[in-house]
């Protein structure tokens, strides 16, 4: 079993120390999807909603949630990352995949940023929606890539 590193010898919560961990170019990519009645992803894709362009919104949260994520997560270390972005695409009629990437030049790696940033644009796709779609669900989330540190690369096989 993997020791959790968030834990001391006592099973005292704590941050990791990351000070003696090398700099090195790090990224994660992380997706999230909202299924919905296919009239509610037109309405999106078709910029119809009343309360604005649901993507644009729903970027412009994503980034920002990246930016907070040690605000929100306990013992996350706080970043300075060198990019965020997310992008939308339509797997079928009635799906609005969400992908971010973030990325860092840093000692510690991205993962749990890049997945709340899709969490948090999920959430305000549904925010914006809701009058239309009340049914719309979130999920699957997951990381799909991360690279950079001692852990190497990862990239998820299916998904």
């Amino acid at each position: 079993m993997t020791d959790l590193s968030h834990f001391d010898k006592d099973g005292a919560s704590r941050m990791v120390d990351v000070g003696d961990k090398a700099v090195t170019a790090r990224l994660a990519v992380a997706e999230s999807l909202v299924t919905m009645l296919p009239h509610t992803q037109k309405l999106i894709l078709d910029r119809q909603i009343s309360k604005g362009d649901v993507l644009e919104i729903a970027r412009i949260a994503g980034i920002m949630a990246a930016k907070k994520t040690a605000d929100l997560i306990p013992l996350c270390h706080p970043l300075s990352i060198t990019s965020v972005s997310l992008d939308f695409d339509a797997p079928d009629e009635k799906t609005i995949r969400i992908r971010a990437t973030v990325k860092i030049d840093g000692k510690t790696g991205v993962e749990m940023e890049a997945l709340t940033a899709v969490s948090i644009a999920a959430l305000t796709i549904y925010d914006m929606c809701k009058a239309a779609d009340r049914g719309m669900t979130l999920g699957p989330t997951r990381l799909v890539e991360k690279s950079g540190g001692k852990s190497g690369h990862f990239i998820r096989e299916t998904y």
